[in-house]
């Protein structure tokens, strides 16, 4: 296993990535090299966290009943890994909270209630933000984003019924809205087969959401009070993508595809890609938040872009 550090992540992908506004004619690929920076099974949610140069993420499901996922934390400087949270419920997505700890998509089974968590990174101990929507079960949280004034809003589709460990559906799979003062979920868009990656413009008055069921959308809705306006279809991905969803400072839009991470301007063009098959999910990272750590199942790979996160 390497440690990431500043001299060993030399790799930068070739180019700029193009600028908002761009014609829908695709640019030229350049592929990047990329390092692997930990060889271990990081499936989903990772999460940077700049107070500590580490970088959590929820483990590939092991098969059983429910599947075992636990909430790992790789160290950037030391390249050691520890389980911060073991047999998590299966976890899924995650985001850092206005407090610091860990947001996490609980799938759940069915012995435990699907969920969306709040986890002290240091200690493990969860305690429940919501569980249920009008008093309807969740079925399964996949991803989630923390706006500035601290509301969670997260996709909750139904694979885990699909994937035989939970409950038929009470309710549809849609995209919620957590207000923290009333500790209330709100339904904020419907419609959708299976809503998955979520991410907020950098002014936050759009939010992106990947449709990874048929016929793989990625579609932009108008944020505006708490509430969403009518979304639009600004590109297609690939089957069972996107997935994961992440924009940069500029606005740039980055959504997983079956050939790696596509890049796509604020209008849904595309942009450009990194390639690299078996992509699950992502995020920005590093001291200049310059540095895209993608989860693959087997390894975390590190490239460095022209481009920040948002």
């Amino acid at each position: 296993m390497q440690p990431l550090s500043s001299t060993s992540l030399v790799h930068r992908v070739r180019g700029e990535l193009g600028s908002q506004g761009a014609s829908r004619r695709r640019k030229p690929i350049r592929s990047p090299r990329m390092e692997v920076v930990a060889t271990t099974d990081a499936h989903e949610g990772p999460v940077y966290a700049a107070d500590e140069h580490a970088l959590y993420f929820t483990s590939k499901p092991v098969p059983g009943d429910p599947p075992r996922v636990d909430i790992k934390r790789l160290d950037l400087a030391s390249g050691e890994i520890t389980v911060v949270r073991a047999d998590a419920n299966v976890a899924n997505g995650m985001a850092i909270g206005t407090d610091g700890r860990l947001i996490v998509c609980e799938q759940g089974s069915f012995h435990e209630p699907a969920r969306i968590s709040a986890v002290d990174r240091r200690s493990g101990a969860t305690q429940t933000v919501t569980d249920n929507w009008g008093g309807r079960p969740l079925n399964s949280p996949n991803d989630v984003v923390v706006a500035r004034d601290g509301s969670v809003w997260f996709t909750d589709p139904s694979y885990g019924h699909l994937q035989g460990f939970r409950p038929a559906p009470a309710v549809g799979d849609h995209v919620y809205r957590h207000d923290p003062a009333t500790r209330k979920a709100t339904r904020v868009a419907f419609g959708f087969d299976k809503p998955n990656g979520l991410a907020f413009s950098p002014d936050e008055r759009t939010l992106y959401v990947a449709d990874n069921g048929a016929p793989h959308h990625l579609l932009a809705f108008p944020v505006a009070g708490g509430r969403l306006g009518a979304g639009r279809v600004i590109a297609e991905g690939t089957p069972e993508h996107p997935d994961g969803l992440k924009v940069d400072a500029a606005g740039r839009i980055y959504a997983s595809a079956s050939t790696g991470v596509r890049i796509h301007a604020p209008d849904g063009a595309l942009l450009d890609e990194i390639h690299l098959p078996g992509t699950v999910n992502f995020c920005f990272g590093g001291p200049g938040r310059d540095v895209l750590f993608i989860t693959t199942d087997t390894a975390i790979v590190a490239a460095v872009l022209h481009a920040k996160g948002a």
